[in-house]
């Protein structure tokens, strides 16, 4: 006996992404379905972090490190588990104090920044419900999240006015990319200022 547990049931996350006309309607969509601000609009640095050969990426696993206000906190999300109209994928996360030191620890294990986007973030929930929506200000656009029971978020996407033909399962790295290939522009971090302008003709 070592006194650790041999196995630890695995925290699922279960969500879906919706794009949203602007960040106004959403808001307003939200506000009118009994939805309260439970986390209020603050500004998010994400770093996914991959080694030399991206064999993260190419496992569809994501390591990641975000700073949001005064919160850093790691988090790692195995494969998706294929099938619905969920993405669905174990998750496991916890919070540092210390950006510089995370990201070194990290390189110590082979592991740099790889990817870098930016967003605005506010987190939405109505009382007595087990999911929450958040609302995702990015510099390509406006998305909102729903996490939750699958149950949960097919009935609050009704609710909001979409349905599941409206439902996205890609990372925002994944949308950024799709989002450059579309636009003609050279993918590289998803920043506010940085993002590219389309080229024309």
């Amino acid at each position: 006996m070592t006194g650790y547990p041999d196995r630890v049931k695995a925290p699922e996350e279960i969500e879906v992404k919706i794009a949203a006309e602007s960040a106004a309607i959403l808001r307003a969509r939200l506000r009118g379905n009994g939805f309260r601000i439970t986390r209020p609009r603050v500004f998010e640095r994400n770093i996914t972090l991959d080694d030399e050969e991206r064999s993260l990426k190419g496992s569809s696993v994501l390591l990641r490190v975000r700073v949001a206000g005064k919160l850093i906190t790691c988090t790692w999300k195995g494969k998706e588990i294929h099938g619905g109209a969920h993405k669905r994928r174990e998750e496991r996360e916890f919070h540092v104090d210390n950006l510089e030191e995370c990201l070194a620890l990290f390189r110590g294990l082979g592991y740099a920044p790889s990817f870098r986007y930016e967003k605005y973030r506010t987190e939405y929930a109505r009382q007595g419900e087990p999911g929450h929506a958040t609302l995702d200000e990015t510099p390509i656009g406006v998305f909102m999240e729903l996490e939750g029971p699958v149950r949960w978020i097919d009935r609050t996407a009704k609710q909001l006015g979409f349905s599941r033909d409206d439902y996205i399962l890609l990372s925002y790295g994944r949308l950024y990319e799709h989002w450059c290939e579309s636009h003609g522009v050279e993918s590289r971090n998803m920043s506010f200022g940085a993002v590219p302008s389309p080229r024309i003709g």
